[in-house]
Parts: C-alpha cells; structure tokens; sequence
C-alpha cells in the first residue's frame, strides 16, 4: 500500500509532523487559555475532540500538573466545582460545546482551542487558541485533533509535567515522520475487523482510531482498554481480524492474539523501532483512507457528517 492517497484526507495527514512543529511553536502565544499548574481541570468536546480531551486529561493528571477529567460537551457535570473549562473545538460553532461555555461564562475560566478565528467560540470562552494553520477542509478530522494534543503535550513538557515514559515532542514527531511515509501492512488492510486498543492516555488514542475507521471507510471497528480486551472482546478476533494497541502491549496480549488467530499490530515499524502513539494513529488515520478509498468512497467527504454538528433550537 502506497504511503499517500490522492485524496485532500491523505494530505492533511502527511502534514501532521510540520503542524505539531508549528503547534509547538505557537505554544507562547496560547498561554491564557491553557490549564495552569494546580487547577481543577474539565475539558470538553465532541468527536473527536472528546477523545483528544480525555487522551490529554491522563496526561495532565499523571504528570502531576492537577486534577483533570474530561467530558463529551452534552454530559459535563454542572454541580461539580472546576478552576477551569477547556474547550476542544475545531469548528467553534458546535452547539454543545458553545452552549457549556456559555452557561458557566462569569462562574468559571474559561479558555478554548480552535481552528478558525471568526467562529462564536472567540466571544464564548475567556481566552482562545487559534490553529489555523492546522485547520482541514476534509470533513473527517486528523491533523487538528493532533495538533491539539502536541501543543497540549508541549504545554506540559514546558511545565515539567510531562509524564514518565512519554516521549518529549521532538521524538514524537521525528516518529510522525516515519509514520506517514512507511508503507501500510497488506494483511491489515485486507482485514474484515479491527479493535483498537489502549491504555492510560492511549485509550483516548484508540476510540478516536476506531472513529475514523467508521467515519472515512464505514469500517467495522471497535475500541477498549487494552487489559478489557480478555473480559470479552478478544472474542471478536479470529483470522481476518486486528488488535491494533498503541502504547505498551500488556503482558500475555500478543500470545492471546495469536492464541485466537487474529493479526496483531503495535507501535513499531517496518525498521523495528517503537513509534510515539501519536504518531501510531497517523499510520490508522491512513488505514482509514486507503480502506474507504479501497471501497470506493470519498474519504474527503464521509457519508451522513458534517464539519460541524450545529442544532436549532438550542438554549444555553
């Protein structure tokens, strides 16, 4: 499988190593919106967003930076006490997430990551960071859920709150890069099934894997903490079918694997040299394309979504 597609998707995605660089650049200009040391953290997002706010909330609690949960926007707990809301947002116009920051607006600080500066996420949250540069016209998100999470990582590596065995952001990205040219496994592309798996700040990794796995090639795809992959899952994998971890693989989980006749994939390459899990879900962001395109869909341009999910008659 070639290392890139042809279409708009695939672009975007072999971008990422210069846009997390640029991410990691822009880290100065960000800083009022970004959690400080010792706060009682919530973020918040839908998608996507979501599932980079609870990879980025692990990571923050266990370096040490303080408290964090994360939240789907529509389930955040309003009688619960936060320092602060953070807002994952690349539209700025999705209603959940706008309708939040507008309700704890004056109770709470607030503070927002988004991609385009001329949405109402500028006007509902106190301080905003605008990616721009990492903004997409692909309806399916890769590159701006990522730059989140490096200008968040490169947040924390700047505070000295980056957690024991995560790599610093460099390496990740010298791993992206690798990434996004190494060619894909023609067994895994042509499997039926795929279950991704994770664990800590991975796992967020690995729901968003199985997102766009269902959102660009309608793929069957489920996702879980890697030590629940025995107490059920596993029993979904056979011939034909991956168990895709990123991180650490548990003890025991490749034999269990093998046990059932599944394929396994984990964060190493063709070279034999462990990747970043970041920069491991660039390689399923390109599963992803090559299956949907393998398939005879748009990758650009998924069916039944939109770029933002905007809803009437809503009330903050």
């Amino acid at each position: 499988m070639s290392a890139h597609g042809s279409s708009r998707t695939s672009a975007e995605i072999a971008s990422q190593p210069d846009v997390w660089r640029q991410a990691a650049r822009s880290l100065p200009r960000h800083a009022a919106a970004l959690p400080r040391r010792g706060e009682r953290v919530a973020v918040i997002g839908c998608g996507t967003s979501w599932f980079m706010a609870q990879s980025y909330a692990v990571l923050r609690e266990n370096g040490g930076h303080g408290e964090t949960d994360a939240f789907a926007a529509s389930e955040f707990p309003h009688g619960r006490r936060y320092d602060r809301v953070l807002a994952i947002t690349r539209s700025g116009t999705t209603t959940e997430v706008l309708d939040l920051l507008r309700r704890v607006k004056g109770a709470v600080p607030t503070g927002a990551i988004t991609a385009d500066p001329t949405t109402p996420v500028m006007q509902a949250a106190d301080a905003v960071a605008v990616l721009d540069f990492a903004d997409e016209e692909s309806v399916v998100q890769t590159r701006f859920a990522t730059a989140n999470l490096a200008l968040l990582r490169a947040h924390l590596e700047a505070e000295d709150a980056l957690p024991e065995g995560v790599r610093v952001l460099d390496r990740a990205i010298e791993d992206a890069e690798r990434a996004v040219v190494e060619p894909l496994d023609p067994e895994v592309c042509a499997a039926e099934q795929f279950t991704f798996l994770g664990t800590g700040w991975t796992y967020g990794l690995a729901l968003e894997a199985g997102l766009k796995m269902r959102e660009a090639a309608g793929a069957w795809t489920e996702a879980y903490p890697a030590m629940e992959y025995r107490h059920g899952p596993i029993s979904i994998t056979g011939p034909g079918r991956v168990a895709w971890a990123f991180g650490r693989l548990p003890h025991g989980l490749a034999e269990d694997v093998a046990r059932v006749g599944g394929t396994l994939v984990a964060g190493s390459t063709d070279s034999g040299q462990d990747l970043d899990p970041l920069a491991d879900l660039v390689r399923a962001q390109r599963l992803a394309v090559a299956l949907a395109e393998a398939r005879g869909h748009n990758p650009d341009r998924p069916r039944n979504l939109t770029r933002s999910v905007v809803l009437e008659n809503s009330h903050a």
